[in-house]
């Protein structure tokens, strides 16, 4: 099985894959075009990337392709659609860089009370000022506001309340009950925890069900002076409603991510973001660790290898969770050859459409039972063909 790997990742996935008898195609620099051409020729099965955005002109390029993987745990830069459409699998990393990500949104908590970055600026330029930067607030026991607590967001509650900081969360899957477990307040809006808390910290996947969550209501809800993080994607916030809320309410920021982020590695930045001084911004290195990158690196291996192996996708975000099926046929049979190629001939006269199929065999391999769901209107005389076909012993439908 030939592997593509798109983006600079750990020599160990290379080690792992060429193990499982994986042919390994490192070109860590390909994005846009290249990326296309290489596709069409390298021709891979499973192509991995980190940062590189994935088109749907990429995935038609590559006929032999069967898997994507996406090297840490959001999968918004690949096109998801196409390759649902051409059958292609996606699965992610989740979880593999938390602990990266929550220790840099704890550094960018502490960088906006202590004024870190421009403490060092200053002593850089020859300038001494302690009575400016000698009057932070301090931490402890001011409240922190979580949105979304997935493995991100629970480990950068875990951190905070280490540091004797009250919790205040909200999450879709959040209930009341999850919340009191991981000792915090529960909040029923993004909103209500914008209001309690004195620093609001973004966790959520990027959506299109988040986009702006951070909106224009949930900047009016803040505390003035409060501090706002965002280490997740740029699009779930308002950032025109962000810097208003800078502008009119002292609120101070710290972004990992923004809009318009430079697609390259390395180059100018000409962000209005940049240099505003109630806004402290780093380079997209959230999950940027040595720690993380090496157990992305594990993850993505296991995935791959997990797939060639036993044809499984780990960590696949691509199918469906309840199909168009109308009814499931129950198909018991003798397990011999011919058998279900000859209901599937009868299914496909009827015009309906197989949506999902399981076939169990009972002990001594005797007898098999069928489950087979499909889209299509139930029909007496299809059954009874079924029915009498050779090796069938019984046939029954349900309507789902």
């Amino acid at each position: 099985m030939n592997v593509l790997l798109a983006d600079a990742l750990s020599e160990s996935v290379v080690r792992s894959l060429e193990s499982a008898g994986c042919t390994v195609s490192s070109q860590p620099s390909l994005k846009g075009d290249s990326l296309t051409e290489a596709m069409g020729q390298v021709n891979p099965h499973v192509l991995v990337v980190r940062s590189t955005k994935v088109t749907q002109a990429d995935i038609n390029a590559a006929k032999n392709l069967e898997l994507i993987v996406r090297a840490g745990a959001g999968y918004d830069t690949i096109d998801i659609a196409a390759a649902s459409s051409h059958g292609v699998f996606v699965a992610n990393c989740p979880g593999k860089n938390a602990c990266a990500v929550a220790e840099l949104t704890v550094g960018l908590m502490l960088a906006l009370d202590r004024s870190i970055p421009d403490n060092v600026m200053d002593a850089r330029n020859g300038v001494w000022n302690k009575a400016k930067y000698g009057k932070a607030a301090g931490v402890k026991g001011r409240v922190f506001g979580v949105v979304g607590t997935g493995n991100i967001g629970q480990e950068v509650i875990k951190r905070v309340q280490a540091m004797d900081m009250p919790v205040v969360a909200w999450s879709r899957s959040l209930t009341p009950e999850r919340a009191a477990t991981l000792g915090v307040q529960f909040a029923s809006t993004p909103e209500e925890v914008a209001r309690q808390a004195d620093v609001v910290s973004m966790h959520c996947a990027a959506t299109t069900d988040t986009k702006e969550l951070a909106s224009v209501a949930f900047f009016d809800a803040m505390r003035p002076g409060a501090f706002f993080l965002n280490t997740t994607r740029g699009s779930v916030v308002d950032e025109d409603a962000m810097m208003k809320a800078v502008e009119e309410k002292g609120i101070r920021v710290g972004l990992d991510v923004f809009s318009n982020e430079p697609a390259v590695k390395s180059g100018d930045l000409d962000h209005p973001l940049a240099s505003h001084p109630s806004v402290y911004l780093t380079h997209h290195i959230g999950a940027s660790t040595q720690q993380a990158q090496e157990a992305i690196a594990e993850e993505a291996a296991r995935v791959i290898t997990t797939y060639v192996t036993a044809g499984e996708v780990p960590n696949c975000v691509n199918l469906a969770t309840q199909t168009p099926a109308t009814h499931q046929l129950t198909i018991r049979h003798v397990d011999k050859v011919g058998v279900l190629a000859r209901v599937l001939n009868e299914i496909s006269v009827a015009n309906w459409n197989v949506q999902e199929m399981e076939n169990v065999i009972f002990d001594h391999a005797k007898a098999a039972c069928a489950y087979i769901r499909i889209d299509g209107a139930h029909s007496q005389k299809v059954l009874d063909r079924i029915s009498a076909l050779d090796d069938v012993l019984a046939v029954s439908i349900i309507e789902l």
